[in-house]
């Protein structure tokens, strides 16, 4: 659908003062270039200035009449094709900017010719034209945009010219260019080509093929690259589309028979399969690991003749192919250096224009149905601008939507938002002329020769027709008598975006209570327009700062549609408020009356507030917005109370009247998240009655689920940092169990993170960084018993590991009492194992006068007596720990053993306490680790008792207890050839005995 607003793109315009009718021109960056039609062979330059008034700069002579002609902002050239006794000649105008000063000095040269030194003063005061040599004559040809190069077309190839710059001497560079590259194509003779960032777009009269050269590195030799090869494109029409076979494409058996081919349509790899192929022939010189060119497919479209009320089959041409390069946005760091971001093409036939965005995907975004047949049309970032034989139209583009998402592909999120790249196209304007003939662009400025037909000069009527208001040129002359009459060279300025940005927001206006699509359209496309100006690298500083606050003016004006308007894209309202820059109080000042009960609130307002309410601003409302804000959500959501009362934005709130409103929402929607709310609001009151009866309400387990529900209830979070509620104080001192329960729920739900917990706690009970609080102990190992992942698993176990080794070694006790002891660990959480019997051994043969750290060092051995702690990881914290008596004993041999050490924990355990050796071989010397007990144990006992004797009777009954284990477990002769020789055979013999009977 195109809607048409009456809407004023177009400002003053001023007559070009041209002394003959002419036959083709171009824009400059800050001139105009105009070949006229008579055999005089010249092109005439006019300066552009403020306001579109033109001062002739002078005018040069052509070999011939002018057929075509294109100028190149990149090395200041224009490139003219000409004809001259029915020859054609390809031709460069370079430097041609010195005729301003009156030289009148000209070289002509062949392309590549050697400049020698000699020439270099005379040089820089001299236009140089460059004649280039073609095999075939030249049809048509383009200039990039971004690097100057040009390419040329001719009858089944293009030809490529690469702009060079060579330096002279150190005072003096001087432009040149090297033919580099060929493309052979085969029964394709273009009427049209464009080139920009190595695109090339290429047009016959039904015909549009894209391709893209890439550079690959290769070795040195001439490369060609054939395309690839298809069957015919009726074959890929047929199988590709899924067309009937009885439609298939039969060849002519009568000579009356006109065989028309079917449209088609090829988009990114498929469009490798058209009957275009392409041989790349390199020109240059092989230089060895140089780069050479290949061609990438992306577009092949082919129309057939129309056959639609508008006009004739042979009137169906295409025409004005164009590649629109557009650049990343501007910034004051990067205002010199223009990076290419988004590149669109755009072709038109007679009654229907086509705008694709070319990219990771080449997509088609607009399709531009026009009024009447156009003549030709030219894109610009901004607008649409097309002439039929009565009018010039304005449309609207879609190229600045699709380089923002190009720019950003985030853009689409509740942070920002832009206009949709499929929003319908809207005409502008059209704004009457007589005769339009040709038109170009260029900054702000509309170039249109009109030619009015004899029958239209006779009966042309009065003012029938508005035309634009018409300024003559001070220096117009129009005196020349041979010029015909009926044309004009018109240069129209377009208005500033500004200007015209103001008139759409005006005119959105006459739609806000009747069409509210239109009005939101009309202000989508202020938006686009604005948006475009912004990206452009010639905006001024003052511009673009003008431009920003227009942008923000429209962000928030759409942000106040889709909060005001019942639409489907109400979601919109929160990003495009965002962009704009509004405060909450700012939007409810738009957007909420004062003193009207029963205005009613739309969807996008609603799900703004609660977008906002709900994340961490520093924004706080004041109490009389807070408490308005408050009725809002009781009237048109109730049920997100609970959670916008919890939200830092509201602290201001009155909290008797949110208890009102709760109790209310109560009746009919009960929940915890509500019931915890109602108790958070009573503590605020200081209504402890009320506050113990919410609580007792559910059970502690449901609380705590509840609360992650709504986590602000417990935690806000200011500038990144977490911070207790009063809640949570409360919590802390009264039932602190609830509180830390809630806190594992939060980090198993991803709404906390494990820092964030620490710091949380210490902030909770008033610790400095370096103190450890029991209550943030209490959590690590209440989150070790639900905890899963393995990298949080091994983090907490090694924390509290450090805090009980750092207990016990500063003898420290911890302020508050312990929610879990070691027994309530050991039965709930698999970290921690049940301790071993010979841990209690040793522990029960020392003197253990610390009893109040009892509890500590249970839970660190129970924890060394598990399967889950990183030994390794450990070792370090336990340093302070080892040699301290028999815990370091214990904690010695139970890290060997983990380590897999078990004859270094035997050793240990003989040195220090023999009794607790037996008891640990009959723990750990089990199935593989069997054979210590008589390689090891057996012998070490024996050579101990040795030299102490009868002395110590431990040392013996560990022994026998030793012997009694080995004698079951060996061969006779195996058991004998342990024993000692020096050994006493009364002693042994019950267990030989043993040994031989079994």
């Amino acid at each position: 659908m195109v809607q048409l607003y009456n809407l004023h793109p177009f400002g003053s315009q001023r007559v070009v003062p041209c002394k003959q009718e002419p036959a083709h021109f171009c824009c400059g960056r800050d001139v105009l270039f105009v070949a006229n039609t008579a055999a005089s062979c010249r092109v005439e330059v006019f300066e552009v200035r403020d306001e579109g008034r033109c001062d002739p700069l002078g005018s040069f002579a052509t070999l011939g009449p002018v057929l075509r002609m294109a100028y190149s902002q990149a090395g200041d050239y224009l490139v003219t094709i000409e004809e001259k006794s029915k020859a054609i000649f390809l031709r460069a105008y370079m430097n041609w900017r010195c005729m301003s000063t009156g030289s009148s000095r000209v070289c002509v040269r062949m392309v590549g010719h050697k400049m020698e030194e000699s020439y270099s003063e005379t040089l820089k005061e001299q236009m140089s034209v460059v004649e280039m040599p073609l095999s075939d004559p030249p049809l048509c040809m383009s200039c990039c945009s971004v690097n100057g190069d040009l390419l040329v077309g001719c009858k089944n190839k293009l030809v490529m010219f690469c702009l060079k710059h060579l330096v002279i001497n150190q005072n003096m560079t001087v432009l040149d260019f090297e033919r580099s590259l060929i493309l052979h194509m085969d029964n394709l003779i273009p009427s049209e080509v464009a080139f920009c960032a190595r695109h090339i777009a290429i047009t016959t009269e039904l015909d549009v093929l894209l391709l893209k050269l890439e550079l690959v590195q290769q070795s040195a030799e001439r490369t060609e690259q054939c395309a690839h090869r298809s069957s015919t494109l009726e074959k890929l029409v047929d199988g590709g589309i899924n067309e009937d076979p009885s439609t298939q494409t039969l060849q002519p058996e009568l000579d009356e028979f006109i065989i028309c081919q079917k449209p088609v349509e090829l988009l990114g790899e498929e469009s490798k399969l058209c009957e275009i192929p392409i041989t790349l022939e390199s020109t240059e010189l092989p230089i060895e690991d140089t780069k050479h060119f290949q061609v990438q497919y992306l577009l092949f479209r082919r129309f057939t003749p129309d056959q639609s009320p508008f006009g004739f089959c042979e009137e169906t041409k295409l025409h004005s192919v164009q590649l629109l390069p557009m650049y990343q946005t501007a910034h004051e760091e990067t205002e010199n250096k223009e990076e290419l971001l988004s590149l669109f093409c755009f072709f038109s036939l007679p009654h229907v224009g086509y705008l694709y965005s070319v990219g990771k995907l080449i997509e088609l975004i607009s399709t531009y149905q026009y009024s009447e047949k156009s003549e030709q049309a030219v894109l610009t970032p901004q607008f649409l601008h097309v002439i039929t034989r009565e009018s010039l139209q304005c449309f609207t583009v879609r190229c600045s939507a699709a380089a923002a998402r190009e720019e950003d592909p985030c853009i689409d999120t509740t942070v920002k938002a832009c206009p949709p790249v499929a929003l319908d196209v809207c005409t502008l304007r059209m704004q009457l002329f007589i005769g339009p003939r040709a038109i170009c662009h260029f900054k702000n400025h509309i170039i249109l020769l009109t030619k009015a037909d004899t029958e239209d000069i006779t009966e042309r009527r009065k003012p029938t027709r508005r035309m634009l208001s018409r300024k003559a040129d001070s220096t117009k002359s129009r005196t020349n008598s041979e010029s015909e009459p009926g044309w004009n060279l018109y240069i129209i300025n377009t208005v500033s975006t500004i200007q015209l940005y103001r008139e759409m927001v005006d005119y959105s206006r006459t739609y806000e209570n009747v069409k509210t699509e239109s009005c939101i359209h009309l202000l989508s496309e202020a938006h686009l327009l604005v948006r475009a100006a912004i990206m452009d690298a010639c905006s001024s500083k003052s511009d673009k700062k003008e431009l920003l606050a227009a942008f923000r003016e429209s962000c928030a004006a759409l942000g106040d549609c889709y909060s005001r308007f019942d639409t489907k894209n109400y979601h919109l309202a929160l990003p495009y408020y965002r962009m704009a820059g509004l405060s909450m109080t700012e939007v409810l000042k738009r957007l909420v009356s004062e003193g009207d009960e029963t205005q009613t609130y739309e969807r996008g307002f609603i799900f703004y507030l609660t977008h906002s309410l709900n994340e961490d601003s520093s924004e706080e409302l004041s109490k009389e917005s807070a408490n308005k804000v408050l009725q809002i959500f009781y009237l048109a959501d109730p049920v997100q109370l609970p959670h916008i009362l919890c939200s830092t934005c509201m602290r201001n709130v009155c909290p008797l009247t949110a208890v009102k409103y709760l109790q209310e929402v109560e009746k009919t929607m009960p929940s915890v998240v509500l019931t915890l709310t109602k108790a958070f609001m009573a503590l605020k009151i200081g209504d402890l009655t009320m506050y113990e009866h919410e609580m007792d309400s559910y059970k502690e387990i449901t609380l705590a689920c509840g609360f992650t529900g709504q986590p602000k209830l417990l935690l806000q979070r200011k500038e990144g940092i977490v911070m207790p509620t009063k809640f949570a104080v409360h919590l802390k001192e009264m039932q602190p169990g609830l509180l830390v329960a809630a806190t594992v729920a939060f980090h198993e739900n991803s709404k906390i993170e494990l820092e964030e917990a620490d710091n949380f706690f210490k902030m909770l009970c008033n610790n400095s960084k370096n103190i450890v609080p029991q209550l943030l102990v209490d959590f690590w190992e209440a989150l070790l018993v639900v905890c899963s992942q393995k990298k949080v698993v091994q983090e907490l176990l090694l924390r509290v590991t450090s805090q009980y080794v750092w207990r016990i070694s500063q003898k420290q006790l911890p302020e508050t009492k312990p929610l879990k002891t070691t027994e309530d660990l050991v039965n709930s959480c698999s970290h921690f194992g049940l301790i071993f019997p010979w841990v209690t051994s040793i522990m029960s043969a020392g003197s253990w006068s610390n009893k109040d750290y009892s509890e500590d060092l249970s839970k660190l051995q129970s924890l060394l007596c598990g399967q889950s702690i990183n030994i390794a990881s450990a070792l370090p914290i336990l340093a302070p720990l080892t040699e301290a008596g028999n815990i370091g004993l214990t904690l010695r041999v139970l890290c060997s053993i983990r380590l897999g050490q078990h004859q270094e924990a035997l050793d240990q355990l003989l040195q220090r306490c023999p009794d607790a050796a037996v008891l640990y071989a009959q723990h750990e010397l089990r199935e593989d680790q069997r054979a210590v007990w008589w390689n090891k144990l057996l012998p070490e006992l024996c050579k101990r008792t040795r030299l102490t004797g009868n002395d110590c009777p431990v040392l013996i009954s560990s022994l026998k207890e030793t012997l009694s284990v080995v004698a079951m477990e060996l061969e006779l002769r195996d058991f004998l050839s342990l024993l000692p020789e020096d050994g006493t055979a009364a002693f042994f013999l019950p267990h030989v005995l043993h040994c031989s009977q079994r």
